[in-house]
């Protein structure tokens, strides 16, 4: 019972902290928006016993991510009426794609939970159940082919970040390590001798 009445707590700041996201008006205000739906979606993981999920949700997404988002956000100068303007001119296309979204999730929670009840709780898990290793063994077994190629995808994406960020273009002022490393005051400085002048 206390379980169940954690689960709808937090389910409902999750609804309402996904609702602040794509309402705020501020920029840095959705982005502390999406840093507590993320927190409170790791606090669901854990309701359902996937600690291991749960703790890399926090670290990799609110500890890291979230966080660089709201330094790129913070430093950016937004213009806060054109983004109004967008999600006025846009809000259609994306209700039209959130009703496309929840009819497919829909459909698919209703085609994998056929033989499931839903009133009836998960049995808990066992004492000896790791859910790091059970999840390791599907990830490298089952979904080996795919993990394997996301990691591609990966690594050809931040060598071609890489790559846009060190190319040559004009008038760009690049820096030479190691001609800083190795100057001298003598290079710098130059001391000027000058006759002194009298006081009129």
């Amino acid at each position: 019972m206390f379980q169940t009445i954690l689960f709808y707590v937090f389910a409902a700041v999750l609804v309402g902290s996904a609702l602040g996201v794509i309402t705020s008006r501020n920029p840095v205000h959705a982005v502390l928006f999406l840093v507590l739906a993320f927190v409170t979606s790791a606090f669901l993981w854990m309701l359902l016993e996937a600690e291991f999920l749960a703790i890399v949700l926090v670290l990799v997404y609110v500890g890291a991510v979230m966080v660089l988002f709201l330094f790129v956000v913070m430093m950016l100068d937004i213009n806060v009426e054109a983004v109004r303007g967008g999600f006025v001119r846009y809000a259609p296309l994306g209700l039209g794609i959130l009703a496309a979204v929840v009819v497919m999730l829909a459909l698919l929670a209703w085609q994998k939970t056929q033989e499931l009840n839903f009133l009836a709780p998960p049995a808990p898990a066992p004492a000896s159940y790791d859910n790091t290793e059970v999840l390791g063994s599907v990830l490298y077994t089952q979904y080996l082919y795919p993990f394997e190629l996301a990691a591609i995808i990966l690594l050809v994406a931040i060598v071609a970040a890489i790559a846009l960020t060190h190319r040559r273009r004009a008038g760009l002022k690049q820096q030479d390590v190691a001609r800083q490393v190795a100057v001298k005051a003598a290079d710098r400085v130059r001391i000027v001798k000058m006759p002194a002048e009298g006081q009129e």
